[in-house]
C-alpha cells in the first residue's frame, strides 16, 4: 500500500471543477524568461503570464528508439519534468493544467492510465486522444494500467479490485497458458490493444509501465519474487503485445521504495526492459541506497522516478544525476508541495519542460550527447591524474604523476557524469562501490553505477562522488609521483582541487 498518498485509483480530488483545457494545441511560454519571476509569485504567474509565444512545435511521428536514445543522451545532465493524471478519464489533463496554472509551464512528460472503473474504461478514448495532443504539443507520453484482477469482473473499484489479494495457485493459473484464468487475462489485455495501436499508428511512442510496484503486496500481481512471479506476468504481457505489433511501447519496469531489498529478484531480464524506474512513497526522495540499488539493476539503461509525491529539489538533482525523468502523482502536486516548491522544480536549470525536449530520428544508435571535454585533469603541485603504467585492465590504480603527454593522462569528462580513460575504455571508479574515507580510486568497465559518477564544483574545484558524498583526494596530501588517489570527506584543501579539461 502506498505511503503519503490516498492510494492508486481513487477519484481525483482537485480543488473544484477545472476545465480540461489540454485537448487542443496550446502555446508555450519560454521557461528561462519566467525564472526571475518564479519564486513566491504563484498568484502573479497565474494572473499575468498569459502565453503569447507561437504554438509549441509538434513532435513528428517517431519510433520508440528515438525516446530511448533521448533519455540516454540527457542522463547525467538533465531530467524531464512529468505529471500524472489519474481518474476521471473524462478529464485526462486536469493535473497537467494545474502545473501550468502554478508555473506557467507544461510538463515535458504527460502521464495517464488505462483505468479500472467502468465509467473510466468507457472513456479510454479520451485518454488516448489526450496522449496524442500532449505528443503534438511537444511532451513525452507515459501510460500505466491499474488492471482489475482476472479473478473478478473486468471493471472494478480500486479497493477489492486492483488492491486485492489472490492466492499463489490463482496467480499460477493466470500465467499458465490454457487455464480459464489465463484466457480471462488474455481477453483483458486484448481490450487495451486497440487503444495502444492508435498511438502506434499516430507515431506516438509510449513509456508503458505495467505491473508497477512489483515488490509491493497491495496489488494482486505484487510481492511475487523469482522467475515464476511478477517477472513472468510482465514477460508474458510484453510477448503478447509484441505479437500484436505494438512496437511503439517503451517497457518501463518498476518497484517501490519499500520493501527496500532484493529488487533484482523481480526483474524480468534485460531483453524485456527499456527503462528501470522507482516509485518513491515511504520517503520524500530516493535514498542514496535506493539510487545505488536501481543503478546496479539498470546498468546502462535509463533510470526514472515513475511516481513521487514531493517534487525534486536541487539536493536530489545534484546528488542523483542519472534520473532521466520524474513524475509527480496527481493530487500530490498540490497536496505535498507548496507553489514555490513546484516552481523551483520546474525552473531548475537541469529540468526540461514542454518545448525543451528535443528528439532525434531514433535510428537505433544512442545519441552520445555533447562532445566530452578531453585532456588532462590537473591537481596538487600541478601534477596530473594518471593511470598507473598506462594500464588498461580493470582495477588499475589511478595516481598523481608529473604531467606529460600520453594516453595515461588523457581523460574524457562526459555529460553523463562519468570520467573515462579512452586508452583503456574504462571509467574512473571508486573501488568496490565504497563509501568510506580512504577508498581507493581505480579504472573499471563503465557500468553506470554510482561508483562512477562525479560532480564537479567550479566554486571549490572539487570532484565529488555523490554515492559516497566524498571528494577525489590525493592521499596524505603528498605530491610525490605515484601517490594513490582516493575518496575522502570534502575539505576544500589543495589535495582536493582539480582543473578539468576545457
Amino acid at each position: 500500500m502506498r505511503h503519503l498518498t490516498p492510494a492508486h485509483g481513487r477519484p481525483g480530488n482537485a480543488s473544484g471543477p477545472r476545465p480540461d483545457a489540454t485537448t487542443t494545441a496550446r502555446p508555450s511560454t519560454p521557461r528561462r524568461a519566467l525564472a526571475a519571476l518564479a519564486a513566491g509569485l504563484a498568484a502573479l504567474l497565474v494572473a499575468t503570464l498569459v502565453p503569447t509565444a507561437p504554438a509549441a512545435h509538434a513532435f513528428p511521428a517517431r519510433n520508440k528508439q528515438a525516446v530511448i536514445d533521448y533519455l540516454r543522451s540527457i542522463t547525467g545532465t538533465s531530467i524531464v519534468s512529468g505529471q500524472h493524471n489519474k481518474e476521471p478519464a473524462s478529464a485526462p489533463g486536469q493535473y497537467t493544467q494545474q502545473v501550468r496554472d502554478i508555473t506557467g509551464q507544461y510538463p515535458g512528460l504527460w502521464g495517464g492510465d488505462m483505468m479500472f472503473r467502468g465509467q473510466d474504461q468507457a472513456n479510454r478514448q479520451r485518454v488516448v486522444d489526450q496522449a496524442k495532443t500532449e505528443w503534438a504539443n511537444g511532451s513525452l507520453v507515459a501510460l500505466t494500467w491499474h488492471a482489475c484482477s482476472p479473478t473478478g469482473p473486468s471493471t472494478c473499484e480500486f479497493e477489492g479490485g486492483v488492491k486485492t489479494q489472490i492466492s499463489q495457485s490463482q496467480f499460477e493459473q493466470i500465467v499458465t497458458g490454457g487455464t480459464s484464468l489465463n484466457q480471462t487475462w488474455r481477453a483483458r489485455m486484448a481490450e487495451v490493444v486497440p487503444y495502444l495501436r492508435q498511438l502506434k499508428d499516430a507515431g506516438v511512442p509510449v513509456l508503458w509501465r505495467p505491473f508497477h510496484e512489483m515488490n509491493e503486496t497491495w496489488n494482486w500481481w505484487g510481492g511475487r519474487a523469482g522467475v515464476n512471479g511478477g517477472a513472468k506476468i510482465y514477460q508474458q504481457m510484453k510477448d503478447y503485445f509484441d505479437s500484436q505489433g505494438l512496437d511503439n511501447l517503451i517497457w518501463v519496469w518498476n518497484v517501490q521504495d519499500n520493501p527496500t531489498a532484493n529488487w533484482s529478484s523481480y526483474y524480468p531480464g534485460s531483453s524485456y526492459v527499456d527503462v528501470v524506474s522507482l516509485d518513491v512513497w515511504y520517503k520524500n526522495h530516493p535514498s542514496q541506497s535506493d539510487y545505488q540499488q536501481l543503478q546496479s539493476i539498470a546498468g546502462s539503461k535509463p533510470l526514472a522516478i515513475a511516481e513521487m509525491g514531493k517534487a525534486p529539489n536541487d539536493a536530489l538533482l545534484t546528488a542523483q544525476p542519472r534520473w532521466s525523468y520524474f513524475m509527480v502523482w496527481s493530487e500530490q502536486l498540490r497536496g505535498s508541495n507548496t507553489n514555490a516548491e513546484i516552481q523551483a522544480a520546474y525552473f531548475h536549470p537541469r529540468v526540461l519542460n514542454q518545448g525543451e525536449v528535443q528528439l532525434g530520428s531514433g535510428g537505433g544508435t544512442p545519441n552520445p550527447g555533447p562532445t566530452p571535454a578531453t585532456g588532462a585533469i590537473v591537481g596538487l603541485a600541478g601534477k596530473c591524474v594518471d593511470v598507473a603504467a598506462s594500464g588498461t585492465a580493470n582495477g588499475t590504480a589511478v595516481q598523481l604523476y608529473t604531467c606529460a603527454p600520453g594516453v595515461a593522462q588523457t581523460w574524457e569528462v562526459r555529460s553523463d557524469g562519468t570520467i573515462r580513460n579512452p586508452n583503456a575504455g574504462r571509467c574512473l571508479d571508486v573501488a568496490g562501490q565504497g563509501t568510506a574515507n580512504g577508498t581507493v580510486v581505480q579504472i573499471w568497465d563503465c557500468n553506470g553505477s554510482g561508483a562512477q559518477q562525479w560532480v564537479y564544483s567550479a566554486a571549490t574545484q572539487s570532484l565529488r562522488n555523490p554515492q559516497a558524498n566524498k571528494c577525489l583526494d590525493v592521499t596524505g596530501q603528498s605530491s610525490a609521483d605515484g601517490t594513490r588517489l582516493q575518496v575522502w570527506d570534502c575539505t576544500g584543501t589543495a589535495n582536493q582541487r582539480w582543473t578539468l579539461p576545457s
